[in-house]
């Protein structure tokens, strides 16, 4: 938590992950021999080509999305306004393996894009995404966060939206009990938080306080089917310590509870029409929400000159509201509206990110299911802390999509 980064190494993440994945590939060359009919493996992937143009300003290391925290947070942060952009950054490649063993079939996954992020910002270059080995009901590796509700996500081709989602992907030891009507799961997982040190970030103090990662983040979900769709709810539990181990006349070490809830459904509302939705509220939890800044801020606490600052969970409330409506057998469109709420602490900087406004109209064409190309109209506003600055953008995108997908069992081809 605190007053610096809490990220963990992203090579040792990626590292850890990789060696899972090729011990779970290693475990299905041993079984192959025994269990011919019940081995396979998948290569799937898309490759997306993106076209568009910036009206107005946003941060060139993220110029295919509208991602909100990126807006400028002061006049002309990333000028001049206008700017056309191509890329590829989306195509995404992934291996799926199985095989069956005496505790019944082990499947696997790994997964990647080209969507640079950490210290690879704004490149084109490899981004791990997934590495995950399931048996039974039992999973291990990261993928999405069982905070996380995959299905909920609207048809839209911005890569990162909308802004409130909750969309982490976490190293994690998962079990799931699924059946026709219901599912629920719990998991333990990999902690981690950001945090935003404010007014106060250029002090040498905080450089001496250190996180402590002391038990992992637990999370849960229940799903319930209903008439023409479902509602799940989800939780997170995290406890968050840090550390100071500096100067010792002043007290900067602390902990704070992050817990957040969700709430999501889709549901059908005629032939044509499908609504999705989904509210989530908590506090410390912006680094499971696709676009919500730091989960940990800066408070005064002069009246206590031994502690003369604190760190804090600051509270976030986030939604969306999106509506998939089939014109045709190959045309459709997606309308939709999302918001995130910050309440900041009262170190933060003025110019911190307090709220945004992301919308989406498109309009899309699928001839067949491995082929997607459409037009997608995006806005996203921005609002700061305490400066009355905001700043806000208008985006025309277009893409073009190609699925594939292929298996190779011992049977032959597919």
């Amino acid at each position: 938590m605190s007053y610096f980064s809490f990220s963990l190494s992203l090579k040792f993440r990626q590292a850890l992950s990789l060696l899972l994945f090729l011990l779970v590939v290693g475990q299905a060359n041993a079984q192959e021999q025994e269990q011919e009919q019940e081995n396979g493996l998948e290569v799937y992937g898309f490759i997306k080509i993106d076209i568009g143009y910036n009206f107005d300003q946003l941060d060139p290391n993220w110029f295919e999305t509208m991602r909100v925290t990126k807006l400028p947070k002061y006049e002309n942060q990333f000028g001049p306004n206008g700017n056309i952009f191509f890329s590829v950054r989306e195509t995404q490649v992934g291996i799926n393996t199985r095989v069956q063993t005496p505790l019944g079939q082990l499947k696997s996954k790994f997964e990647f894009d080209l969507f640079g992020s950490g210290p690879d910002e704004g490149q084109t270059t490899f981004h791990f995404r997934k590495a995950y080995a399931e048996l039974g009901r039992l999973l291990i590796g990261q993928t999405e966060s069982t905070f996380t509700d995959t299905d909920v996500s609207p048809k839209i081709l911005d890569y990162g939206a909308p802004s409130s989602r909750p969309w982490l992907r976490n190293i994690q030891l998962r079990y799931t009990n699924d059946s026709e009507q219901q599912r629920w799961a719990i998991a333990l997982e990999q902690p981690d938080v950001t945090s935003d040190e404010g007014v106060y970030a250029d002090r040498i103090e905080l450089q001496n306080v250190k996180p402590e990662f002391k038990v992992p983040d637990l999370t849960a979900e229940y799903r319930k089917m209903i008439q023409n769709g479902y509602v799940e709810l989800a939780g997170v539990l995290k406890w968050i310590r840090w550390e100071n181990t500096g100067n010792a006349s002043i007290d900067l070490s602390g902990e704070e509870v992050g817990w957040g809830f969700n709430i999501s459904s889709i549901k059908q509302l005629n032939r044509q029409t499908l609504f999705k939705g989904q509210f989530v509220v908590g506090k410390g939890i912006q680094n499971h929400l696709t676009d919500a800044a730091a989960n940990i801020g800066i408070e005064n606490n002069f009246d206590n000159p031994s502690t003369p600052i604190l760190g804090v969970a600051l509270p976030v409330v986030g939604g969306f509201a999106f509506l998939e409506h089939k014109w045709t057998p190959t045309w459709s469109s997606t309308l939709g509206y999302s918001r995130v709420r910050i309440y900041n602490s009262d170190a933060q900087a003025a110019h911190a990110f307090k709220n945004s406004h992301y919308a989406i109209l498109n309009l899309l064409y699928q001839p067949f299911s491995a082929l997607l190309a459409g037009t997608e109209l995006q806005w996203g506003k921005r609002n700061n802390f305490s400066d009355g600055f905001d700043s806000s953008a208008v985006k025309i995108h277009f893409s073009l999509k190609y699925s594939f997908s292929h298996t190779v069992s011992k049977n032959g081809n597919k």
